[in-house]
């Protein structure tokens, strides 16, 4: 008889958890021209999806250890469902309740990423953080991939696959209570450890005291962890949301079996990114391991410069496969950077420590985001400008989503 054992179990809990927690993410941006219509800046959408998230990371670590887990596994249904809910059953014309509705989800997705990465410290962490990661980096391809077949092929009304996916956060607390193993026998005496920081007076939490001290433990973790994590996470998204929609090629030189429109080059852009990131967030689990995690910082760069380059000049490559090839390497070290950055931390960081360090690092990734969006509001438009006028219009004619 097939038997799974706890090692097994503890990954396919943290691979669901990761999946779980950021495929409606994934899924509302694929939606976004769908939420606000065509007239709309769809930057609206991705604001608004990821500013809450980066604000519950950014609070977390001055609270969430009052929170036990099992109570913020029940937050992330409510609040993932009822965003869901709110996006399907909104009328089309009232975008308020649509963006309040992105936003509960976002507010879900970082709590969950921040909680589940915490989490991974009470278990085999080979095991935990390469389930994690490798879920969130599956998330970006089934998410997508979902959304396309359903609405596309299938022809399902957008608002009926939208609620449709508020089934899915329940997922959490089956998985939570029925699949995953119960934790390691240090857990409550870490706990203990972990929570012994705050400051108490009276029996009261001294907040003045408290934010001082926790400022003071997230400060070791910036330079090594949180500031080559958060450098990638900037050059990706310039690349992916501000870059990636003005490197067209004529239509005319390309296969209409996969490009029939200047769309189709954002979206299969889009998909080779996703793939390279779900791959090398995987990486992890089959013993791939990079410790020096300012080198994927200066190689994502470079692929901006050369991307920049692409843009303004139409060079170095002269058709497009170079290119997708160059996508695809940009998701790889996009997702080596996520899962090594947390593997550093829980093989460098001290036991005591390391529960809060995980959540703490978390912010990274959500900073760079937020960065690159501010970039993008400027710069997608002026290279789009700069194209134009050599008399390239193609990114004014839905290159851009």
């Amino acid at each position: 008889m097939f038997t799974v054992s706890d090692s097994q179990r503890t990954f396919i809990s943290f691979f669901i958890f990761g999946l779980l927690n950021n495929i409606l993410y994934v899924i509302i941006l694929s939606a976004a021209i769908d939420l606000v219509g065509p007239s709309t800046p769809k930057a609206i959408v991705l604001l608004a999806d990821i500013i809450p998230s980066f604000t519950i990371k950014l609070l977390s670590p001055f609270f969430i250890h009052l929170i036990p887990y099992v109570f913020r596994v029940y937050a992330l249904i409510i609040l993932s469902s009822s965003g869901m809910l709110l996006l399907s059953l909104s009328s089309s014309g009232v975008i308020l309740w649509k963006v309040f509705g992105i936003m509960l989800a976002s507010f879900s997705c970082g709590l969950g990423e921040a909680s589940f990465l915490q989490l991974t410290h009470f278990y085999d962490e080979d095991q935990s953080i390469g389930g994690f990661s490798s879920g969130t980096g599956g998330a970006g391809l089934l998410g997508s991939f979902l959304f396309m077949v359903m609405t596309n092929l299938l022809g399902i009304p957008v608002w009926i696959v939208l609620l449709m996916c508020a089934i899915l956060p329940f997922g959490f607390i089956v998985t939570y209570f029925k699949v995953l193993p119960l934790p390691s026998h240090e857990y409550e005496a870490l706990q203990e450890h972990e929570e012994e920081g705050v400051t108490l007076e009276n029996g009261t939490i001294d907040v003045k005291t408290h934010v001082w001290e926790t400022i003071q433990r997230i400060k070791p973790l910036v330079v090594p962890y949180m500031l080559p994590l958060t450098t990638v996470y900037i050059s990706e998204y310039v690349i992916n949301q501000g870059i990636s929609p003005t490197l067209l090629f004529p239509l005319q030189e390309l296969p209409n079996w996969l490009f029939s429109s200047y769309r189709d080059i954002y979206v299969v852009y889009g998909f080779l990114y996703q793939l390279g990131v779900f791959i090398s967030r995987s990486s992890i689990t089959f013993g791939i391991r990079i410790r020096h995690l300012y080198v994927l910082s200066l190689l994502q760069f470079i692929n901006v410069i050369i991307t920049l380059f692409q843009s303004i000049y139409d060079l170095p490559f002269g058709k497009i496969w170079l290119l997708l090839v160059l996508i695809f390497y940009e998701g790889l070290l996009g997702g080596a950077s996520y899962v090594n950055t947390f593997k550093s931390v829980s093989e460098q960081v001290p036991k005591s420590q390391r529960e809060f360090s995980m959540g703490c690092v978390s912010i990274s990734d959500a900073l760079g985001i937020v960065l690159a969006g501010c970039i993008n509001w400027w710069l997608e438009i002026k290279l789009c400008d700069l194209q134009i006028s050599r008399g390239r219009d193609w990114c004014s004619k839905g290159g851009s989503i």
